[in-house]
C-alpha cells in the first residue's frame, strides 16, 4: 500500500537536518541509548532529546524505554525502512562528521562491553555451576537448530533472551531476530555479546514474556529458552507465544525436565523444579498449539546432581483461531 505524500514530506523534513541525519546514520549500527548518543555527538541531552522526538514523530525512529534508560532504533520494516535504506544508499558516509561519529561510537560500544563484562563476572560462578549440571550446551544448541530447520526465517522472537545467545544462534538464518527480557542488565549484556558476534540486525527490548509488545502473527519462530522454571504463570508465556506466531509457525521451548534438586530454588531463584510433561501438554493445549514429543538430554552420568534438559517443539496450526483472553 502506498504512503500518504504528506507523511513522506514530514519524514524528509525530519531527516533533512545535519544532527538528525547523523543520528540516523548512527542508529544504522544498532539501537543506542540517549546517553550514548550524547557521548558520540557531543551535544546536550535536551537538544538530542528534541531531535529524537522529531524523528520519532515522523516515524523514522522507535522509542524504547528500559528502566531509567531510553533506547532508540530504526524501524525494521515498512516505508520508513525503505526510505532510510534508499537515502543512505545515496550518501557518502566517508565525508563530513560521519567518520568521526563512527570512531566515537566504537568507544561507546567498548564502554558498553566493559560494563557487560563486569556484570557477567559477577554472575559467572553461578552461571558456570548451573551449566556444569547438564548435557553440553553446544550439543543442545545443535539440536535446537536441527528442530527449527535451516530456514531462512523471516522473523525469530526470543522470549526471555538473557545473554542473547539464541539470537546469535539464529542470526544467520533469519532476516529479523528480536529478544525480550525484563532485566536491563541482561539486555546490556546481550547487546555487548551480539555486537561481539557481529549480529548487527538483532533487536532487543525490555518487557514481560507473559504480555509482550509484539504484534499478533508476526513471527515464524518463537523461542523460550530456560525461562519457564522461573515463572508461576508459565502457561501465559505459551499463550503469548501462540499469539505472536504466524499460522504454521513453530515454538521451541528449552528447559529443565522435572527434578528434585530443592537447593536450586534458593541458590538460583528457580520457582519450578523443572517442567513436567503433563503440564507442558496442558499449557500447549490451552494455547491452541500442537505439542510434539520432547527431545531429552540426560546429564553426564558422573554427576551426582545432574539435571536432564528437554526441548519441546510445538506448532501453531494453519487454521488456528486466537484463544480469547
Amino acid at each position: 500500500m502506498k504512503t500518504n505524500p504528506g507523511i513522506i514530506v514530514d519524514a524528509l523534513r525530519a531527516a533533512g537536518e545535519p544532527t538528525r541525519l547523523r543520528i540516523l546514520a548512527l542508529l544504522r549500527h544498532g539501537e543506542l541509548a540517549v546517553g550514548e548518543l550524547v557521548a558520540v555527538l557531543g551535544q546536550s541531552q535536551p537538544r538530542l532529546s528534541h531531535h529524537l522526538k522529531t524523528l520519532t514523530a515522523a516515524g523514522l525512529t522507535e522509542r524504547l524505554p528500559e528502566g531509567a534508560w531510553v533506547f532508540y532504533r530504526l524501524p525494521a520494516k515498512g516505508w520508513p525502512n525503505t526510505l532510510l535504506e534508499g537515502l543512505f544508499d545515496q550518501i557518502d558516509l566517508s565525508q563530513c562528521d560521519f567518520p568521526a561519529d563512527s570512531a566515537r561510537l566504537d568507544s561507546v560500544r567498548e564502554a558498553r562491553r566493559s560494563a557487560a563484562d563486569d556484570f557477567f563476572s559477577s554472575i559467572a560462578q553461578d552461571w558456570d555451576r548451573l551449566r556444569s549440571m547438564h548435557y553440553p550446551e553446544d550439543l543442545i544448541e545443535a539440536a535446537i537448530l536441527k528442530i527449527a530447520g535451516p530456514g531462512p526465517f523471516q522473523r525469530v522472537v526470543d522470549l526471555g533472551t538473557g545473554t542473547g545467545r539464541m539470537l546469535a544462534l539464529f542470526g544467520d538464518r533469519a532476516k529479523d531476530v528480536e529478544g525480550l527480557d525484563l532485566s536491563h542488565q541482561m539486555l546490556q549484556l546481550a547487546r555487548a555479546k551480539l555486537a561481539e558476534s557481529g549480529i548487527g540486525h538483532a533487536r532487543l527490548r525490555q518487557g514481560d514474556a507473559t504480555a509482550t509488545p509484539f504484534e499478533s502473527s508476526s513471527a515464524d519462530v518463537v523461542i523460550v529458552h530456560q525461562v519457564l522454571h522461573y515463572l508461576e504463570d508459565a502457561d501465559r508465556v505459551l499463550a503469548e507465544a501462540s499469539r505472536i506466531l504466524v499460522p504454521g509457525g513453530q515454538l521451541i521451548i528449552v528447559d529443565f525436565a522435572q527434578h528434585d534438586h530443592e537447593f536450586m530454588r534458593e541458590d538460583f531463584g528457580h520457582r519450578r523444579l523443572g517442567i513436567r510433561d503433563d503440564n507442558m501438554k496442558s499449557w500447549a493445549d490451552r494455547a491452541g498449539l500442537i505439542l510434539d514429543s520432547p527431545v531429552r538430554f540426560e546429564p553426564p552420568k558422573q554427576l551426582e546432581k545432574g539435571i536432564a534438559v528437554q526441548i519441546w517443539p510445538a506448532t501453531k496450526p494453519s487454521d488456528h483461531k486466537e484463544v480469547a483472553a
